[in-house]
C-alpha cells in the first residue's frame, strides 16, 4: 500500500502561487498514474491534474487549471508536485494526491489518498 502526505497548503490572494508537494512511500515500483484531486465542502472531488510517471511523463489537466497548474513526479524524491499559479477564488478546496492502475476520473477508482491539504484563495 502507497503511503501518501501533502504539504504546501496555505491561504494566499488571487492572482497568488502555491506549491503543492505529496511525498510518496511504501512501494518498490513507481505506481502506474498519479494524481491530484480537490474536493470543496458541498461539491464532489474533481480530479485536477494526472501523470503518468514511468510512461513518459504523460500529463491531464482540467480545462479549469490549464496553463495555470503544472503537475510533475520527482522519482529520485519520490515526490509528486503542483505548481499552482494565477491562483482564483474558485481554486479553494482541499487538495488530495492518489494512485492508481491509471489515470481514472473517477476519484473511487484510486487505491491509495493523502489526507489533503488545504488552499484558500481570497479575492
Amino acid at each position: 500500500q502507497v503511503q501518501l502526505v501533502e504539504s504546501g497548503g496555505g491561504s494566499v490572494q488571487a492572482g497568488g502561487s502555491l506549491r503543492l508537494s505529496c511525498a510518496a512511500s511504501g512501494y518498490t515500483e513507481t505506481p502506474v498514474c498519479m494524481a491530484w484531486f480537490r474536493q470543496d465542502s458541498g461539491t464532489a472531488r474533481e480530479k485536477v491534474a494526472s501523470i503518468y510517471p514511468t510512461y513518459g511523463g504523460r500529463t491531464w489537466y482540467a480545462y479549469s487549471v490549464r496553463g495555470r497548474f503544472t503537475i510533475s513526479f520527482d522519482n529520485a524524491k519520490r515526490t509528486l508536485f503542483l505548481q499552482m499559479n494565477t491562483l482564483k477564488p474558485e481554486d479553494t478546496a482541499m487538495y488530495y494526491c492518489a494512485t492508481a492502475g491509471s489515470c481514472y476520473d473517477n476519484p473511487t477508482l484510486y487505491k491509495s489518498w493523502g489526507q489533503g491539504t488545504q488552499v484558500t484563495v481570497s479575492a
